[in-house]
């Protein structure tokens, strides 16, 4: 059965501090999808959650025409991925993206071009502005007992 979790962020600092908070818990294998419209604070989470993990400051790029950028944090490679230009989940194959849902931790933004190929473990934090834009409503669910942990570690 899903689980359901809504956070209301109020700032981008807020995001960043729910980024911190949930790095120290991931482990190589995890997934994140992250959904939501375009400036809705997906690549700022994910830019805040790698900075966190990484053992030194690095500069992150949004993975908009990449469409993979990849991090080596100490027990685990990073995947930061931006399907928004695909037009096929075939693509995802190509890119090594499947392969790397079990030997990496992967942060997925657009993940509705997955297809059936999103992993049923993942995580999935859907962003939408609420109020003003700076604020933020996250809503995290999830299916895995993996993830059953996150209203302890965000303190709600």
């Amino acid at each position: 059965m899903a689980q359901l979790l809504s956070l209301l962020s109020q700032s981008p600092a807020q995001t960043a501090e729910f980024a911190r908070l949930l790095a120290p818990n991931l482990v190589k294998g995890d997934v994140i999808l992250l959904e939501g419209h375009i400036g809705g604070g997906k690549t700022h989470f994910a830019r805040s959650l790698i900075q966190h993990l990484l053992s030194s400051s690095e500069d992150v790029p949004s993975p908009t025409f990449t469409l993979v950028q990849t991090y080596d944090a100490p027990d685990f490679e990073i995947w930061h991925s931006d399907l928004y230009r695909l037009s096929h989940p075939d693509e995802v194959f190509e890119l090594g993206l499947v392969d790397a849902f079990t030997d990496a931790l992967c942060l997925i933004e657009w993940p509705d071009r997955l297809g059936d190929l999103a992993p049923k473990s993942a995580l999935t934090l859907a962003f939408s502005s609420n109020e003003t834009p700076e604020h933020r409503l996250i809503e995290a669910q999830w299916a895995d007992q993996r993830w059953d942990c996150l209203p302890d570690i965000i303190n709600v």
